[in-house]
């Protein structure tokens, strides 16, 4: 029993170190939000039948409301930089285009809603657009396709004061500098 307490404990500190635990304050003061952020307002389209296609996106794939290239924003849970499992295949969508156009190139711009230091969501800001970085190279995507850059609270895309405004503003944009 001792032993298996052990190897829990064990666990639950690397589970801590890999989120990246920290000293500074959180960005939501202790208010989770809401379950299904990342789907609002119709930005997480829905990846139902996505799985299985690999390659064969065009630039025109990116006018297409039915294509995942279409959605460039990746959304966040609160105070995480974690990918959540419904944009997996949006981002092996973009990770494709990147891989079959060598000379395509996009910067992932991280953000966070208003709560919290503004040295604390430059800093997860940085996470989130790394995190996005580090998915889509190992996904395929050469390292100098790809560049990163945090905003923090300085860019949100609802300037409002709640729940819902924080949920739109916890976000990865893929911006594509050249297609």
């Amino acid at each position: 029993m001792k032993k298996i307490l052990g190897v829990l404990v064990a666990l639950l500190a690397a589970t801590v170190l890999v989120t990246g635990c920290s000293s500074t304050p959180k960005e939501g003061a202790g208010v989770e939000g809401p379950a299904g952020a990342g789907g609002m307002g119709g930005e997480g389209a829905s990846t139902a039948g996505l799985a299985g296609r690999t390659g064969g996106y065009t630039a025109a794939d990116f006018n297409n409301p039915n294509s995942p290239l279409y959605q460039h924003i990746i959304y966040f849970d609160y105070d995480s930089s974690e990918i959540k499992p419904q944009f997996v295949d949006i981002l092996r969508a973009h990770a494709s285009y990147l891989s079959a156009h060598p000379s395509a190139r996009v910067r992932l711009e991280g953000n966070t809603d208003e709560r919290g230091t503004r040295e604390y969501n430059l800093a997860l800001g940085q996470q989130r657009a790394d995190m996005v970085a580090r998915f889509l190279t190992a996904e395929g995507v050469r390292p100098n396709q790809i560049e990163t850059v945090s905003y923090g609270e300085e860019r949100p895309a609802d300037p409002g004061h709640s729940e819902a405004a924080w949920a739109l503003n916890r976000r990865v944009v893929i911006v594509y500098l050249t297609k």
